[in-house]
């Protein structure tokens, strides 16, 4: 089966991605297992200097730490893009904020190579060799394996045949510039809270002005910024 959709990733500890999407890693791990998408993964180290791989160096004018030298990243850019198609991504607190409108952008493409940073950055001239820069939040991780794994999973249950229920993607957090409504199971009551009664009315144009309703108001309480902000696209 050829896969739909094709991830690379560009790391420094390739061992921690079989875990990751691996079968028994829920939706995600499952559309890699079942071939939905495929993955490949970029050793740096293989691309290292000496005998001892070395893939990073000290900052040119000083200062703490180690950078990612170029000459590493770019070969592992280069066999990245003979073998996945997509965009070269590196992850960078430079980079343009990561949302649900990229994360479905990405997925309709034929796949995407992420590179995972480490120590204090990579050497500036790695740009030339991507296509873009993505941020997943204003925070520093130490090693920009957590922040590909973001990615992959945001996008990867953005495909067809991902997720049981489709429907899913319409009504979740984001989807149309809003935070999701609330949701409620049984029991109906608990510790003497219940459940609104129009979930409970059987009149579904009710339930869906009411689910709307709260939508709209919990976004502009807690996230005024995202209102409307996705609603076409």
């Amino acid at each position: 089966m050829d896969p739909r959709f094709c991830v690379e990733l560009i790391t420094l500890v390739p061992e921690l991605w079989p875990q990751l999407l691996g079968e028994g890693a829920g939706l995600v791990g499952r559309a890699f297992s079942s071939g939905v998408c495929g993955l490949s993964i970029g050793r740096l180290r293989d691309f290292g200097k000496g005998v001892h791989q070395q893939v990073d160096d000290a900052p040119f004018g000083g200062g703490a730490g180690m950078v990612l030298a170029v000459e590493p990243l770019h070969r592992a850019i280069t066999q990245a893009r003979a073998r996945t198609p997509g965009p070269v991504i590196l992850l960078s607190p430079r980079g343009t904020p990561f949302s649900q409108a990229a994360a479905r952008e990405l997925a309709n493409g034929p796949g995407m190579t992420l590179i995972c940073g480490r120590y204090e950055g990579v050497d500036e001239r790695v740009r030339r060799y991507i296509d873009r820069d993505i941020s997943i939040g204003d925070y520093v991780l130490s090693a920009g394996d957590p922040a590909a794994f973001c990615i992959v999973d945001a996008v990867v249950r953005q495909l067809p045949g991902v997720l049981g229920n489709p429907a899913s993607l319409a009504e979740e957090s984001f989807a149309h510039g809003l935070l999701e409504y609330p949701q409620y199971t049984r029991p109906a009551e608990y510790e003497g809270v219940g459940i609104p009664e129009v979930l409970r009315s059987g009149d579904h144009a009710a339930v869906a002005r009411w689910r709307r309703e709260q939508a709209e108001a919990i976004t502009a309480e807690r996230r005024p910024d995202l209102a409307g902000r996705d609603k076409d696209r």
